[in-house]
């Protein structure tokens, strides 16, 4: 939960050294992050960026968790997906990217991430337009596959891993799997 707020705009490398810090301060638990001064975190999380916003994120969030289910995870996980989103949702500083990977990764609900990757790979392939909406490209996933928890992961991680590979800012289409079955679309 914790590296789903800190990755927001930054590298995962970043939250790699971040988190690295909370563990080394004992505070990577809920109960650390509750009692945890802001300034503080803000400082241990410096190397995801942006760290005085995603240290009042990370608190907003730990409010949430013991605003609603007293700090205890085990509950949080327990309620049903639906419900549960729609709570993360009004946690501020907490967008429909992040929600989503925190039910999928940490909470292991079968919900499927899309992220900016996702958007650049399905829009240079023509399947979706640029206006098309978070859920939208979410359920045509979600009506594609299984409800799988695992062939999600592995589904996102393979998008991640083809956009840093071909489909970056500046296409490098030659060798792409998907070059043949869905050919790029030009002028996007």
């Amino acid at each position: 939960m914790v590296g789903a707020i800190l990755t927001q705009n930054t590298a995962w490398r970043n939250v790699e050294q971040a988190i690295e810090n909370l563990k080394r301060e004992g505070v990577l638990t809920p109960q650390g992050l509750i009692e945890v001064e802001e300034p503080k975190l803000a400082e241990l999380i410096r190397p995801a960026g942006y760290y005085n916003v995603k240290a009042r994120r990370l608190k907003n969030f730990m409010d949430f968790l013991y605003g609603e289910y007293a700090g205890d995870l085990k509950r949080m996980f327990s309620e049903p997906l639906p419900a549960l989103r729609a709570k993360i949702l009004t946690v501020k500083g907490v967008g429909l990217e992040t929600a989503d990977s925190i039910l999928l990764y940490a909470v292991g609900k079968p919900i499927f991430v899309v992220d900016a990757y996702t958007k650049r790979i399905l829009s240079r392939h023509g399947m979706i337009t640029d206006g098309t909406s978070y859920q939208d490209i979410q359920d045509l996933f979600m009506r594609s596959l299984p409800q799988d928890i695992s062939l999600y992961k592995e589904y996102h991680a393979l998008l991640v891993k083809l956009a840093k590979t071909f489909c970056k800012t500046t296409p490098h289409c030659a060798g792409c799997p998907l070059e043949e079955e869905w050919p790029i679309s030009r002028g996007r």
